[in-house]
């Protein structure tokens, strides 16, 4: 599927800041069958944007606006090729990847919790076990947007049982991971055809999870399904504090409103 991806972020400050960094991951991945045609990244102020990839490959611009602002508007336009299911063949993980995607990280730290929970949802291979465990979340978790944070661990949504997508994301990498499944954090989009027209998308998380002997497979248990050709991959990492979409700083005491705007159409 061919789509076309606007990405429209909006700093306000409500009084002058003097200077501001900001890290943006919004380029689609050239990865698992996806391909970029075109991506571009405007900032207003206008200023130089520089790049790098970063530990898990995703493509970070960056930027300073060194000049006394209370706006700061930034656009990514992007225009990509989904394939019908996602592939990232491997054998095997590098030993850096075992550590990351099966070790306790900021948002997704081991506990009693997630074991027992995970447990019962054992089956007789990898695929098939984290496929019960994203059915779980899905019937058993209530998707409600305010009932969390950005900062809400997976011990705490696996109390509360209800979130948002990077809740769910984070819940069932913490219970593939204790039961000795390696899985990571994916940020990207998802194209709704019903929301096309409005600029009421929004930004989606699922989950890789490594199957040994098949690689990566990729599950979301908000929507219960594996990643199709309405998936946008942007990044990837151990959890949301590697694939943040948005990442800076700035000088000075004002206070600071973001607003995102995101459109998602297809072609």
């Amino acid at each position: 599927m061919k789509l076309r991806i606007e990405h429209r972020t909006t700093f306000t400050y409500d009084a002058l800041i003097s200077e501001a960094y900001t890290e943006m991951r919004l380029r689609p991945a050239d990865a698992g069958g996806q391909i970029v045609h075109s991506f571009r990244l405007v900032t207003e102020p206008h200023g130089e944007v520089l790049h790098y990839i970063d530990r898990y490959g995703a493509d970070v611009r960056y930027f300073d606006v060194l000049v006394p602002h209370q706006r700061l508007s930034v656009t990514a336009a992007s225009e990509v090729s989904t394939p019908a299911q996602f592939i990232e063949a491997a054998v095997a993980l590098s030993p850096l990847d075992e550590y990351d995607y099966l070790s306790s990280t900021r948002y997704v730290t081991a506990g009693n919790a997630l074991t027992e929970f995970a447990a019962v949802h054992v089956k007789s291979d990898v695929v098939a076990t984290a496929k019960a465990l994203m059915n779980a979340i899905y019937t058993q978790f209530r998707y409600e947007p305010g009932a969390t944070t950005v900062n809400t661990s997976a011990l705490e949504v696996l109390d509360l049982q209800r979130g948002v997508c990077q809740d769910f994301a984070h819940v069932m990498i913490g219970l593939c991971r204790s039961q000795g499944i390696a899985a990571r954090y994916v940020s990207g989009y998802l194209y709704n055809a019903r929301v096309a027209e409005r600029d009421d998308a929004a930004s989606h998380a699922w989950v890789d999870v490594f199957a040994p002997g098949r690689g990566w497979i990729s599950l979301d248990p908000t929507h219960n399904c594996a990643q199709g050709e309405e998936y946008v991959r942007l990044g990837i990492g151990r959890d949301y504090a590697d694939a943040p979409p948005t990442r800076g700083t700035y000088k000075g005491a004002a206070k600071e409103k973001l607003e995102v705007k995101v459109n998602v159409r297809g072609e």
